[in-house]
């Protein structure tokens, strides 16, 4: 198991373009939860959000392309489902997503290495909530679950999409196009969240 604080010591390295980039490849992977949700449920605007994280990329890739990163806050915000208003468990992954896009556009604002540790920290929560709601016994003891969970199969692969990401970021002097297409391509995961789930389900 990765240690989290390894991971919080490597962001607090990496400068603010970089823990912006970092933030938006845990957050596209995150996205298909949201996106399903929204479609299943109607809620929010899926369409709306993955436009505001299309910008982050470009904003990060130079392309020239404007967006007000203050304005988008506000839009992001009404997209955070409220968990006491829907009684299913997707609205959790969904609100994880959408948490994270929040802190995204928040790194871009401010370019502080705290808003990438949140968005790591949550996007191991998500994971290990969905571990727990899917797999876990009522039987287990508490540290008998933490340990199931720090060693299920899909822990150690969001542990080891973190530790990629990271080593993507780390590697060169620029965070150059070639690079961010490269991050973006392995956020993507042919489609499929950090919990399995597809917006084509």
């Amino acid at each position: 198991m990765t240690d989290p604080l390894d991971i919080e010591a490597r962001l607090q390295r990496l400068d603010p373009p970089r823990l912006a980039a970092f933030c938006a490849a845990l957050t596209e992977r995150l996205f298909p939860n949201f996106a399903l949700f929204s479609r299943l449920v109607e809620f929010g605007d899926a369409p709306q959000m993955r436009q505001i994280l299309n910008g982050v990329w470009d904003h990060l890739g130079n392309t020239g392309a404007k967006m007000n990163f203050e304005v988008q806050l506000d839009k992001v915000e009404a997209n955070l489902p409220d968990l006491d208003e829907f009684d299913m468990y997707g609205a959790s992954p969904a609100l994880d997503a959408v948490l994270a896009l929040f802190s995204t556009v928040t790194s871009i604002l401010e370019g502080e290495a705290e808003e990438a540790v949140s968005v790591s920290n949550l996007s191991r929560e998500c994971v290990a909530h969905f571990i727990e709601v899917t797999e876990g016994d009522d039987q287990m003891s508490d540290e008998e679950l933490v340990r199931f969970i720090n060693t299920h199969e899909m822990m150690q692969q969001e542990e080891a999409f973190q530790q990629d990401v990271l080593d993507l970021l780390e590697a060169g002097k620029t965070l150059n196009a070639a690079r961010l297409r490269e991050l973006r391509t392995l956020a993507q995961n042919e489609g499929v969240s950090n919990i399995g789930i597809s917006d084509d389900d």
